[in-house]
């Protein structure tokens, strides 16, 4: 996060500092669930609640919200960790569970029923629907409300027990039926699920509600400003009510921040999930999908997401990025550090005639055109090379500057070469073209009596280079607004050309460097090894495009 820029969260924290509140400390907290894997979403408030706490010299607590055993797995705690490692970012000693609190939170459900402010509620999920009442209309009080102090101790202690089947009775707090605000309404804080717990096995047959977890487990980690997004504001008066009430030791501020809405994705952990259980998409580490996994598999920089959440600020207005703001950093930080290759993903083979056979020219290349730093690498230039199908047509527009039947183009770091024949398979399509090169045009040279050379392709040796398969990734939907024009039917705007696979070449020197490494093939964009290549497989995977290819789609609409 950026230090210097400032925003109304650090705006509340300068006045907290300057009064002296929490003693000048600041602690943080990011609470997820582990259901599911994080996404682009979970980076934004990762970020923040880390960068809050680097900014003012003070700690971030990672805590595991495991309080429904039904939908959590270890598979997702270990993934949570990794993605929050791989942003850059250290809770220290700080590794929490809500499940750590389990025993204390049941002491404070019990401190709240003899406090006559809490009771077991035997009314089914339905029945205590329509009790709820509306927005127009207050809520009426359960037929359980006022049982007595000692039947409501007895009762939980049985449901504890696991003397009840579930469902069939809650423990409730006891606020008022009538406040406007529904989430007040004497809302559910524990109820039975005779469910294994991953941390704690079947131990226990209730499980604590989050919102009765949540501002207990902050009060007891001593965290000074718990960061939530706005759909936890209506949640705000019960975490004050449920602390006051208590008479904690200490009462953290809940401050809530706009969640981030990216175009062209969904971030539904639900719609995740059955992108991945309908086979839309190869996991929850797809490179199409919107989890931080995906996005590292892809080869996103972990600094690029870093700056994106630093780019579109904290506000208190919900709003929707366009995608392209993202691409944007991605773009601009592996800029910076990409070396140059080249690559064909799409090949066509050119046969140089008048090249003599056997011979080889080592040719010198830089490896960043605008950054000598870099240093060099060897090309390969050989009777055999490959270039791009994109990069001839046998009747082309009028300003088309590549290789055309008759026409004339240079190769990137090499010759000018003349196509004189096309050669078809049975089926009509381009097999192979026979070119000439000519040899005083090394080095940018205008061979003798030839017009300037406008178009320079790319290309590799057919003999020096290695067969890769091609992950040609683009945006998993082509609506900015998934399933918005069919009735929240997102399968509907699912991209059918967002992963593309093409058997292609690498030149040589590309395949020994380290797996993790990204780099530019010129002019077609930012590749990474896939984790799934192997030696005897290799795969690449397109990061993105060298230029926002979606724009003028955008413009249009």
């Amino acid at each position: 996060m950026d230090t210097e820029r400032t925003n109304f969260i650090k705006q509340i924290i300068n006045a907290d500092i300057e009064s002296g509140k929490n003693e000048g400390k600041v602690v943080t907290r990011f609470p997820p669930e582990p259901n599911g894997y994080l996404h682009i979403g979970h980076a934004k408030s990762i970020c923040l609640n880390f960068g809050i706490a680097e900014t003012y010299d003070g700690s971030c607590h990672l805590r595991f919200d495991d309080t429904n055993p039904e939908k959590e797995d270890q598979e997702y705690v270990d993934s949570i960790i990794e993605d929050i490692k791989w942003l850059g970012y250290d809770w220290k000693q700080n590794l929490f569970h809500a499940s750590d609190y389990f025993e204390d939170l049941y002491n404070y459900a019990v401190d709240l029923i003899k406090l006559g402010k809490a009771f077991v509620c035997e009314l089914s999920a339905d029945e205590m629907k329509s009790y709820r009442g509306n927005l127009k209309e207050p809520g009426k009080d359960s037929p359980y409300r006022n049982r007595p102090v000692e039947e409501n101790l007895e009762i939980f202690e049985n449901m504890k027990a696991g003397k009840y089947d579930d469902g069939t009775r809650s423990l409730r707090a006891k606020i008022d039926m009538g406040h406007p605000n529904i989430n007040m309404r004497d809302p559910v804080i524990y109820r039975i699920k005779k469910v294994s717990h991953q941390r704690t096995g079947d131990k226990w047959m209730i499980y604590p509600m989050y919102d009765f977890t949540h501002p207990l487990s902050d009060m007891k980690e001593g965290i000074t400003h718990s960061l939530c997004t706005l759909e936890f504001e209506d949640h705000r008066p019960f975490y004050d009510w449920l602390l006051d009430t208590l008479k904690t030791p200490c009462h953290p501020q809940q401050i809530e921040f706009a969640r981030l809405n990216l175009e062209y994705t969904v971030m539904s952990k639900r719609k995740l999930l059955q992108l991945v259980n309908e086979k839309h998409v190869h996991g929850w580490d797809d490179p199409r999908m919107p989890t931080i996994s995906g996005m590292r598999r892809r080869g996103y920089p972990p600094k690029a997401i870093r700056d994106f959440c630093d780019v579109i600020g904290v506000t208190k207005k919900d709003s929707s990025i366009s995608m392209s703001t993202l691409e944007s950093s991605v773009r601009s930080e592996l800029e910076s550090f990409c070396p140059r290759y080249l690559g064909v993903v799409d090949p066509i083979k050119v046969t140089i005639t008048n090249w003599e056979d056997g011979k080889i020219q080592e040719i010198e290349a830089p490896l960043h055109p605008k950054d000598e730093s870099f240093g060099t690498r060897k090309l390969f230039f050989t009777k055999e090379i490959f270039i791009d199908r994109d990069d001839f047509m046998e009747e082309p527009p009028k300003k088309f500057f590549r290789l055309k039947p008759g026409g004339n183009v240079r190769l990137r770091y090499g010759y000018v070469i003349t196509c004189d024949e096309v050669i078809k398979d049975d089926k009509g399509i381009v097999v192979e073209l026979k070119c000439t090169y000519h040899p005083e045009s090394f080095a940018g040279k205008t061979p003798e009596g030839m017009k300037k050379v406008k178009g320079i392709i790319h290309w590799v040796s057919a003999t020096h280079s290695k067969k890769v398969t091609f992950n040609i990734y683009d945006r998993l939907f082509i609506s900015p607004a998934p399933g918005k024009e069919h009735g929240g039917d997102f399968h509907k705007d699912i991209n059918p050309e967002s992963l593309i696979e093409r058997i292609g070449y690498l030149e040589q020197e590309l395949i020994g460097l380290e797996k993790e490494k990204c780099f530019q093939l010129e002019r077609t964009g930012y590749f990474v090894q896939d984790k799934d290549s192997t030696t005897e497989s290799l795969k690449f995977n397109r990061i993105i495009t060298l230029k926002d290819t979606w724009a003028k789609l955008e413009k249009g609409k």
